[in-house]
């Protein structure tokens, strides 16, 4: 593999699903001079209406490559992050959470809306060429030749296949062994995800809540909440954790207000000012997998890679599963600028392999711990100082560098560099 990007080799690329990981990867091997194709069941985009936040991680990704103005003024930087009882007292607090944090990274920790950030990445992969297909079902997968075949009876076939479809992913059911894993499981979680917006909001203090962007979590009993504005202060995202009830097979559904009111009923009073703002719920069961042995495929005819959800789905608990997904399709896109034949293709997958799957599988172990965080016989967490090994892993000395200092082209240069000079 030479190391430039600039090569005149020109690989047909094939995506399945235009989810973020799909984006992510189709933008970046785009950048790296590649015909790149995403195939997308859905009619059109079709992320859910709630916030996202980007860590300095992925923030530096998406400096890099080029985003619209319009979305970058839509982002709300919080300001602080503040780690509360359930009650509503302090447990712990980062003041100047915004400055610290560039300072620290070169990058910022940053909240948009979805619909705003797929949007977004959409439209720069289509100025970069990247061509769509939607409303097109993938129903087979041939991983030793490379093709796919769609409902409609069409086969395609590419020099490289990636599979980002999620975490229901058609391509890991047919990749994986029969006796491996059937469905995803369920954690014993549910999220109701809402977003509230500041023109419906009439009490003072909440408004300064939604127009001066902070991070605010609250600590409970089987139950935490994630709270922070979108939209340059316009508009609220709230995430609550809470046990799961849906019945069994059902993976989301419209929840009940009053049921969400009732489970934070003695919770902090300013939390629940904001649910009595409420109208209308969605409740999401969280769902997580085994570990993969192998993100990638190669055989004599047909390359495959997986990227994002359909390798290792995360749970909520980091914020880390969009942001991990952007570090894969960076990665691989990369990568791929970096090979100057077709057969060299198999070289960058494992490549890529090697430099993903060690950080994505602990990173979806990590997101466990953030579960088991110790509890008192209250039920809450005891007031401390931040120092490592801290409970909260956002702020943890010794966790958040290895999250936010993550660079994805710093990475894969270091890894190419010590090829060159073997």
């Amino acid at each position: 593999m030479a190391g430039t990007l600039d090569s005149t080799l020109r690989l047909d690329v094939i995506i399945i699903g235009a989810g973020i990981s799909g984006l992510a990867t189709a933008i970046e091997t785009a950048l790296s001079g590649h015909n790149v194709t995403v195939f997308e069941t859905a009619e059109g985009l079709h992320e859910i209406g709630a916030g996202i936040q980007i860590t300095p991680n992925s923030s530096r990704i998406l400096q890099r490559w080029g985003l619209s103005n319009d979305l970058w003024a839509s982002a709300a930087e919080p300001t602080s992050l503040t780690v509360r009882r359930y009650s509503g007292e302090v447990l712990a607090v980062e003041e100047d959470w915004k400055e610290k944090i560039r300072a620290k990274y070169g990058a910022p920790f940053i909240e948009f809306h979805r619909i705003d950030f797929q949007t977004a990445l959409y439209a720069r992969a289509i100025e970069l060429g990247v061509q769509f297909r939607f409303g097109v079902r993938i129903n087979s997968v041939n991983f030793e030749t490379g093709e796919i075949a769609s409902q409609s009876g069409a086969k395609i076939r590419g020099d490289l296949v990636v599979a980002a479809d999620g975490l229901w992913s058609l391509c890991r059911a047919q990749f994986l062994p029969k006796d491996f894993e059937g469905v995803p499981r369920p954690t014993g979680d549910l999220a109701y995800r809402l977003v509230l917006k500041l023109d419906r909001i009439q009490d003072p203090e909440l408004r300064e809540w939604v127009s001066n962007p902070k991070c605010n979590i609250w600590m409970g009993p089987k139950s935490h909440v994630v709270g922070y504005s979108l939209r340059g202060g316009t508009e609220f995202n709230l995430v609550l954790i809470a046990p799961d009830d849906l019945p069994s097979g059902v993976s989301r559904q419209a929840g009940s207000v009053e049921e969400m009111k009732a489970l934070f009923r003695n919770w902090d009073p300013i939390l629940n000012k904001f649910l009595a703002l409420v109208s209308s719920v969605k409740k999401w069961k969280l769902m997580h997998r085994k570990e993969m042995r192998r993100w990638i495929h190669e055989s004599p005819n047909g390359y495959f890679a997986f990227v994002g959800d359909s390798c290792h789905p995360m749970l909520p608990y980091l914020g880390q599963g969009a942001n991990s997904a952007i570090e894969d399709g960076a990665v691989l896109g990369r990568l791929l600028g970096h090979i100057q034949s077709k057969e060299q293709i198999g070289k960058a997958l494992r490549m890529y392999e090697q430099l993903r799957k060690p950080r994505g599988d602990a990173i979806v172990k990590e997101t466990f711990g953030q579960v088991t965080i110790p509890i008192n016989p209250l039920g809450t967490i005891a007031p401390r100082t931040i120092y490592a090994p801290f409970p909260i892993r956002w702020c943890c000395p010794q966790v958040q560098p290895w999250l936010y200092g993550y660079d994805a082209c710093v990475e894969v240069d270091k890894a190419l560099f010590t090829i060159r000079g073997q």
